[in-house]
């Protein structure tokens, strides 16, 4: 009985797949679709023979591909359970490559995925009907029920009754979290005397109703391009995190995200509650802005992309899927249908597109004239958000910015820079070549190993730049090449390290690879995409890897990131740690080493005597604290006198704060000069004094009330606590033998 039970129990979830694969097969179809069959295949040859493992494709790989594609999906294990799990092993694990290999991706692609619709809609029913209920009448909040914050390193649920239970208490903590964040910002509103800030909101139970809502159609709007890079994107990380299959669309974000630029109407979007997509920021002088009739706060409910009358209803559609549609080909309109913020009417807005500049994306610098006593230090603020460069036309490249900007400090004379890579995640390998020896000069800077344990030493040639102090400022989130230029400047004794603990830990190689390539002959080659491929490991020139242990920090200081669990050892399926010979022909300095205990023992008296670093380290204990016991209480009263606390505590800290801020300006007023040094600066007779308004220079962006209310003040001079303290730190160094 026990059998016949199992068996048709396989028998019903393989034809609900059938079914639904059936109507994804109808419904997917475009005469311009890429065959993502002979895609499929030929990324699996490539990835097996140009990744840095060369592993050849097995059966203990093929469970790992399926487990890595289920929790891509089901991240927080809300959709699937075990014993789904259990029954996808069963008709999958052994065979999964050979799809891939037979030509059959669209088919496995195409029935996973109908597999996980199949199960993750009734959820989102089973949602919408507890929120229904809970319309008529609220839960009473009064259990001593707890849920987990994060189900992502839990066990998944083991049937369908347990899953129940998952969803009940989601659902409730949804409702709770919404009541408690109302009645917070209400009280606020009162005690400052001014007006509900969410009365024009839909009701909790509408709100939530419209976030399922969403998630129902994200998981809907899934076309066959999404179905293939879900699966191809399993496989290649398996073989390690970053890793990737780019389909057309998703090729043409990466492009724009490395070059610092992209071709749209120059607005920021965000997905609005109500399932309209909403404008929260107009960059200055972007097509939008020059258009002239669309508004902070307004509605897009439909595109045109192409300007033929073809309209695409974007309500509940998903950011990505939003953008995709409006960015396009420079020079061409596209069409939004709006319902403006003021008067709720509907209007067509026309607007033809143009290449927008990420201003904010690009190397930007400051100098700081910093007076202490009769003398007076300058220090250079360099920063770089990435290493960009433009992969098609080769136009843009940071190094070249970077070079501007350090010639112009150059010519200020300033006596030290601290160079900003905090949430830098990397770039072109080149690129923090060339910038490495604009610091050291001529000498190796990175080494790079190949699959075959082949060992070339990268260098650089001619003079350094610049030869006054340098502080390197680091994150957990800083990574990659921002790992191989802080790497080299500790190895050469070039500079101070500052930061978290150590940087994100990622010493890999990835080369972006055009699927086209190797398509064979008559094969259509639009749209197919592309493979980031890792084919190297980077090492430091001492011979380290920053593979798992990043680059550890000289000096270590609270930062926001320092709590926060992200790295490369978070991620499943990383590359190990290793280390190779130390490269010949580069002299470290012994400078740095013999004056660090005392910029150490300077730097903490003042990070002990520094209010905000103390703050700081409350957070991060908190956090971590919150992390490990990773449950978040259902009881009403319970979670008010958590809120009650932590709003108590904030009150008290920006009390604190707005006293001493206002102290601390006045001291910066008479003891600070700040100019601007942006890219537009750098050929300016004389630098601009920097304002709060740089910040906005770029776009208008909508204010958001909430923020308003809690009165948070800003802190001075545009400088963060631990700038502000590598400001110090360089001056020290200049100050030090």
């Amino acid at each position: 009985m026990k059998t016949i039970l199992s068996n048709w129990k396989s028998r019903t979830r393989a034809l609900a797949v059938a079914a639904a694969a059936a109507l994804v097969s109808c419904t997917s179809l475009s005469h311009a679709e890429p065959d993502y069959d002979i895609i499929g295949k030929q990324f699996s040859l490539v990835l097996q023979n140009g990744h840095f493992s060369r592993a050849r494709f097995s059966q203990e790989m093929y469970q790992q591909f399926l487990d890595c594609y289920l929790q891509t999906l089901d991240t927080q294990h809300l959709f699937l359970t075990q014993e789904d799990v259990e029954y996808l092993r069963a008709r999958y694990a052994s065979s999964f490559g050979d799809y891939l290999l037979a030509n059959q991706t669209t088919r496995l692609a195409e029935e996973l995925y109908a597999y996980f619709s199949f199960r993750a809609l009734p959820r989102i029913d089973q949602a919408e009907k507890l929120l229904q209920a809970y319309a008529k009448q609220m839960p009473t909040f009064d259990s001593e029920r707890t849920t987990p914050r994060s189900r992502r390193k839990l066990p998944r649920a083991k049937d369908a009754a347990e899953l129940d239970q998952v969803w009940r208490d989601q659902v409730e903590d949804m409702i709770l979290t919404e009541v408690l964040r109302r009645e917070n910002l209400e009280k606020l509103a009162k005690e400052k005397g001014k007006p509900s800030p969410t009365a024009k909101e839909m009701s909790v139970t509408d709100k939530m109703l419209a976030r399922v809502k969403r998630m129902r159609n994200e998981i809907q709007e899934a076309d066959r391009e999404d179905m293939v890079s879900y699966l191809l994107n399993a496989v290649a990380h398996v073989y390690d995190p970053h890793s990737d299959y780019m389909g057309a669309r998703e090729e043409q974000r990466f492009k724009d995200m490395i070059r610092a630029s992209i071709v749209g109407i120059g607005a920021k979007l965000q997905s609005d509650d109500d399932g309209s997509t909403t404008i929260e920021g107009i960059v200055k002088g972007g097509p939008a802005a020059k258009c002239g009739q669309l508004q902070l706060g307004d509605h897009i409910v439909a595109v045109d992309s192409h300007g033929d009358e073809n309209w695409t209803d974007v309500m509940f559609l998903s950011i990505d899927k939003v953008v995709d549609l409006i960015r396009g080909q420079k020079g061409v309109p596209v069409k939004l249908r709006v319902q403006s913020a003021n008067s709720g009417e509907e209007k067509v807005v026309t607007i033809v597109r143009d290449e927008i500049p990420m201003s904010e994306e690009l190397a930007s610098g400051r100098i700081v004239d910093m007076k202490d006593g009769e003398r007076t230090y300058r220090i250079g603020v360099l920063t770089l958000p990435s290493f960009y460069i433009d992969l098609d036309d080769g136009d843009v490249h940071c190094a070249a910015d970077v070079k501007k900007i350090l010639r112009r400090m150059i010519q200020e004379k300033v006596q030290g820079i601290v160079l900003d890579l905090r949430f830098n995640g990397g770039g072109s390998l080149d690129e923090v070549r060339k910038m490495v020896g604009f610091f050291t000069g001529a000498g190796p800077v990175v080494q790079v190993k190949n699959s075959r344990s082949l060992v070339e030493r990268l260098t650089v040639s001619g003079r350094p730049l610049f030869n006054g102090e340098l502080v390197v400022l680091i994150n957990k989130l800083s990574a990659s090449a921002s790992e191989i230029f802080a790497g080299a400047m500790a190895d050469y004794g070039r500079a101070v390290i500052v930061g978290d603990e150590a940087s994100f830990g990622k010493g890999t190689v990835q080369v972006p690879r055009s699927l086209a390539d190797y398509l064979p002959y008559f094969t259509s080659r639009e749209g197919c995409g592309m493979i980031k491929v890792t084919t190297q490991k980077f090492y430091r020139v001492g011979g380290a890897s920053t593979q798992l242990k990043g680059v550890a920090s000289d000096i270590v200081l609270p930062t926001v990131t320092a709590g926060l669990r992200i790295g490369e050892g978070e991620q499943d399926y990383a590359m190990p740690y290793d280390e190779i010979p130390r490269a010949g022909g580069y002299v470290k300095s012994s400078r740095i080493a013999r004056i660090l205990p005392e910029l150490l023992a300077r730097s903490n008296a003042r990070v002990a005597q520094d209010k905000d670093m103390q703050y700081t380290r409350e957070d991060i204990a908190r956090s971590k604290e919150r992390y490990e016991k990773n449950t978040v209480s259902l009881n009403k009263n319970v979670r008010e006198a958590e809120n009650a606390q932590l709003m108590e505590r904030k009150k008290t800290i920006d009390a604190e704060r707005k006293v001493r801020y206002e102290q601390m300006a006045a001291q910066d007023a008479e003891q600070l000069t700040i100019y601007r040094l942006k890219l537009t600066d750098v050929r300016a007779p004389q630098l601009p004094l920097a304002s709060k308004d740089d910040e906005n220079e770029y776009m208008d962006e909508n204010k958001d009330p909430e923020e308003e209310l809690t009165e948070t003040p800003d802190y001075p001079s545009n400088l963060d606590p631990v700038l502000r303290e590598a400001l110090y730190i360089a001056k020290d160094m200049v100050n030090l033998p």
